[in-house]
């Protein structure tokens, strides 16, 4: 059975290898900071699986891609490998929720089901809003890292923290009107029956 990770975990495992990366980046410049991310993003992960005996796919999907992208960095002396870093990581997560919502297998409710109980219906408004989301911070990475210099980039890339918490702010409204009951049983909930809205 899975062992139940702590609260503080998940947002240690999101959040935690940006904001080294951007203090590294203030203090030594990118290049360290690049290790540093590679570093403290690995350490999350096995932070993460030692303490809830599992690997959540999201994290450890971003570790991959920080673990290449960064390494090309390193390897090539190319800051250009790790800018677009961000923008292969959001354009993946739109992409792949996108493909959720045409195969009718909402993959949000998977990330965030255990902590929010939605009808079917708001799981799909939700998932297409943060594809769009994601999308658009991929495109905003691409502007910025491509006109701006390193320091601004760093200050965008801590920024994404604060942009999805604005994000899942004005997602409020849409979560109150689909909140399901807590007295609907989960297995019911997940299967998409007795929801307000009736059927997905």
């Amino acid at each position: 059975m899975t062992k139940r990770q702590p609260g503080w975990v998940r947002p240690t495992i999101d959040y935690a290898p940006v904001i080294l990366f951007f203090i590294s980046v203030k203090i030594w410049g990118l290049m360290p900071a690049t290790a540093v991310l590679i570093a403290a993003s690995i350490l999350a992960i096995i932070l993460g699986f030692v303490l809830g005996h599992r690997l959540a796919w999201a994290p450890l999907v971003t570790t991959a891609i920080v673990v290449v992208f960064g390494g090309l960095t390193l390897i090539f002396k190319d800051e250009t490998f790790v800018k677009m870093k961000p923008t292969v990581v959001e354009g993946l997560f739109a992409v792949t929720l996108w493909i959720g919502l045409l195969l009718k297998r909402p993959l949000l409710q998977h990330l965030m089901g255990q902590g929010l109980k939605l009808d079917p219906a708001g799981w799909r408004k939700l998932e297409f809003r943060f594809a769009l989301f994601c999308a658009a911070m991929a495109v905003l990475n691409e502007i910025i890292w491509r006109t701006q210099t390193t320091d601004i980039w760093a200050d965008f890339k801590l920024g994404l923290i604060g942009l999805t918490f604005l994000f899942m702010f004005t997602q409020y409204p849409l979560i109150r009107r689909h909140m399901l009951p807590d007295d609907i049983p989960a297995e019911r909930e997940a299967s998409g029956i007795d929801g307000p809205e009736g059927r997905p």
